[in-house]
C-alpha cells in the first residue's frame, strides 16, 4: 500500500486503467470500477478520488475531446494512443472542471502517468498539449462552466 500522501497519484493510476479498459471494450462503468478499486490496500481516499476522475472523464468526454483536438490538431483523436487520450483526459479534466487541484499539479500528474504508462515521446507530447492549454486557463473555465441562469 502506498504512503497516504500517495493516494491522489495511485487514484490517478487506477482512474487511468479503469478509463484505457472503458475506451477498449463494452463492459459497463460500475463493473470497470468495482474490479479497479476493490482491490486489497487501496486506501477509500484513492478509491473516492479515482471514481470522481473517471466519473467526471466520462460525464465531460465530448468537452474533453473537443478541447484535445483543438490544442492537438495533428493528431486526430482516433489516432491517438488510447493511453495518450485518456491521460490527457484525466488532466484537462482536473484542470478545468476538478475543484481543488492547481494546473501545473495536473500537467506533472500526467507526465507523470505519461513516463509510466506511455511511448517514449509521450511525455513530451503530453506536456505539450497541455502546456498550451494553461496558458488559455480562461477557455478551460468557460468550457466546463456551469450553464448560466437566465
Amino acid at each position: 500500500m502506498l504512503p497516504q500522501t500517495d493516494y491522489r497519484h495511485q487514484a490517478r493510476t487506477l482512474a487511468l486503467q479503469a478509463l484505457y479498459e472503458l475506451d477498449c471494450t463494452d463492459h459497463p462503468v460500475g463493473e470497470v470500477l468495482e474490479a479497479r478499486l476493490s482491490a486489497e490496500g487501496v486506501p477509500a481516499t484513492a478509491r473516492g478520488l479515482a471514481e470522481r476522475l473517471v466519473r467526471g472523464v466520462l460525464a465531460h468526454r465530448e468537452a474533453l475531446d473537443t478541447l484535445i483536438h483543438r490544442y492537438a490538431p495533428e493528431w486526430p483523436l482516433a489516432q491517438l494512443a488510447i493511453i495518450d487520450r485518456n491521460i490527457l483526459r484525466i488532466a484537462i479534466y482536473e484542470m478545468g472542471a476538478s475543484d481543488g487541484t492547481p494546473i501545473n499539479v495536473a500537467i506533472h500528474e500526467a507526465i507523470e502517468l505519461a513516463k509510466t504508462f506511455g511511448a517514449e515521446n509521450t511525455p513530451r507530447f503530453i506536456n505539450g498539449v497541455l502546456g498550451a492549454l494553461a496558458a488559455r486557463e480562461d477557455e478551460l473555465q468557460r468550457t466546463f462552466a456551469p450553464p448560466s441562469r437566465l
